[in-house]
């Protein structure tokens, strides 16, 4: 495999900086989104160890996450979290503003994708947004009921 298909992200050292997830709590109604995450970078890789550590109650180890091609810088197409594999499939019939989040047995989530450069009062508002339990609103919705415009 070349660089572009495959990075290592570190499993000691520093230990990543925690993911901004929110989540709707199980039995929720389902809606459109599982919930919202606000990254710190357009580098999926380098964000990708705080969210799968994040998400492993909900979906159990990574195995998988889907993006939108346009919406994220370029990525690898696997990347090494200690001692498993997390595939990255970039789609462009993805919604830009989603990510969907796949574990190893299958358990999946679809998170809204805040902007990293949102700020802070806005963002976290679109992540409370995004996990209210009762919300059936699009990402779309979403994203615009909080004053920001959507595909990233």
């Amino acid at each position: 495999m070349t660089a572009a298909q495959y990075r290592k992200v570190p499993a000691g050292g520093s230990e990543p900086a925690e993911a901004r997830v929110s989540m709707k709590r199980a039995g929720s109604e389902s809606g459109h989104v599982d919930g919202g995450w606000w990254p710190r970078s357009a580098d999926l890789a380098a964000e990708l160890p705080a969210l799968a550590a994040a998400l492993e109650a909900r979906v159990g180890p990574l195995a998988r996450v889907s993006y939108h091609l346009d919406a994220w810088g370029t990525a690898a197409r696997k990347v090494r979290l200690g001692d498993r594999i997390v595939r990255l499939e970039g789609f462009r019939a993805t919604d830009p503003d989603t990510v969907q989040a796949i574990g190893t047995d299958s358990r999946r989530v679809s998170l809204l994708v805040v902007p990293p450069e949102a700020p802070g009062g806005v963002a976290r508002a679109v992540l409370r947004s995004a996990a209210d339990g009762g919300s059936t609103a699009t990402v779309a919705e979403i994203l615009s009921g909080n004053g920001i415009a959507g595909t990233r």
